[in-house]
């Protein structure tokens, strides 16, 4: 561990916010977040004092404790990565070097889709869910499955090229997007929720014009990992933020209310979501295709 950093004193000093205050949001809110020396003292980066300066001026501005640390988290795209901006695939292989994409035809990502739908449905009310469609008239035919799942969901975004931003009642809200920019080739579902986390970020692969439509292919990331589930979804509230500021603070605000988590046991979380992707692409030859989920 690197004993470089700032001592809390010190970012006391540069930032106006008591010790006493730092603790108190670092325990409520999981904000900032100091590494550890071996005794315990805390270090912060020159990150944590942005970010909590940025908190303390929202909070002049008038913004509950909770939106400003929201607000104050969102990822910020880099000077030389602008593409990052407008895209949750490259904005998650930006902030995790590690991920191990992997090229996955559009029928599997049908049956990861629904099988995060359909576990988040039975097990997670009051999810932040959102879900990028790329065109419209994707998201049209899988309007009434996704109208079912925000019906028990604490918020539902959809993102696609929709003509204008529209808040239907009892139904996801329906934030417009430029194909022209890189979130017009993705397929995401993200499912944050404190009984069940996952995410399907996937970037559909240019020179497929010929390829049969089933077998397209997307470089895809999925995962049950609450923080990358988080990650995701910050990412997806950051980009709808462009056209829906109103609404996304109110989702901001939620993303901070808690620190991810989920509960029981990610092997078992695994194996339920395992074993209903493999009923989706087992059975897709023996039964009707299922309602269409993000870009079909």
């Amino acid at each position: 561990m690197t004993t470089a950093g700032l001592t809390i004193r010190e970012v006391v000093a540069r930032t106006g916010v008591e010790a006493a205050t730092l603790r108190m949001w670092e325990v409520r809110h999981g904000f900032p977040s100091p590494e550890r020396l071996p005794s315990g003292h805390r270090r912060y980066s020159e990150r944590d004092v942005t970010q909590i300066a940025e908190v303390v001026r929202e909070r002049e501005a008038g913004l509950a404790l909770h939106a400003a640390i929201a607000r104050a988290r969102m990822p910020r795209p880099e000077p030389s990565r602008p593409a990052a901006e407008g895209s949750i695939h490259a904005e998650l292989r930006r902030q995790r070097p590690g991920l191990a994409p992997h090229l996955l035809p559009k029928r599997v990502l049908i049956a990861i889709s629904h099988a995060i739908e359909d576990e988040g449905g039975a097990c997670a009310a009051r999810a932040m869910l959102f879900g990028s469609f790329q065109r419209e008239h994707f998201y049209r035919f899988a309007e009434p499955r996704w109208r079912d799942l925000a019906s028990s969901a604490r918020c539902a975004i959809v993102l696609a090229d929709f003509e204008a931003l529209r808040e239907p009642p009892g139904a996801p809200v329906e934030v417009p997007i430029d194909c022209s920019e890189p979130l017009g080739r993705e397929w995401s579902v993200i499912w944050d929720a404190p009984q069940f986390a996952a995410m399907l970020s996937a970037w559909e692969c240019p020179g497929q014009d010929d390829v049969p439509d089933a077998e397209r292919t997307f470089e895809s990331i999925w995962s049950i990992e609450p923080k990358l589930v988080r990650d995701a979804a910050r990412v997806a509230c950051s980009i709808a933020s462009r056209s829906a500021p109103h609404v996304t603070e109110r989702v901001a605000g939620a993303l901070a209310e808690h620190a991810p988590t989920t509960t029981g046991s990610d092997t078992s979380t695994l194996a339920n979501l395992t074993n209903r992707i493999v009923a989706y692409i087992g059975g897709s030859r023996s039964r009707p295709a299922p309602p269409p989920s993000a870009a079909e």
